[in-house]
């Protein structure tokens, strides 16, 4: 990964969390995280059981949401408001 330095804990777990939501674009996490979409393929690799990845693989290889050309929606954010409330 191109990253300069790695990555902590709770953001792994924030980019998969990303990753697996249908409607948040590998675009989104490249401008939060760096991580090109080759790169969160292989996080998503490492840090799932192998049938849990092919699945995910399978489902957002056939989804434009994930690419932000494709969509035909624009997004400013990686996650809903109400979805961290502190």
């Amino acid at each position: 990964m191109k990253t300069t330095k790695p990555l902590a804990e709770a953001d792994v777990s924030r980019i998969v969390e990303m990753a697996w939501e249908d409607r948040t674009p590998f675009d989104a996490i490249e401008d939060d995280y760096g991580l090109s979409e080759a790169e969160v393929i292989k996080l998503m690799r490492l840090n799932m059981k192998p049938s849990s990845f092919r699945l995910w693989r399978a489902r957002v290889s056939a989804r434009a949401t994930k690419h932000r050309a494709k969509r035909q929606f624009t997004v400013g954010r990686a996650y809903c408001p109400s979805q961290y409330k502190r």
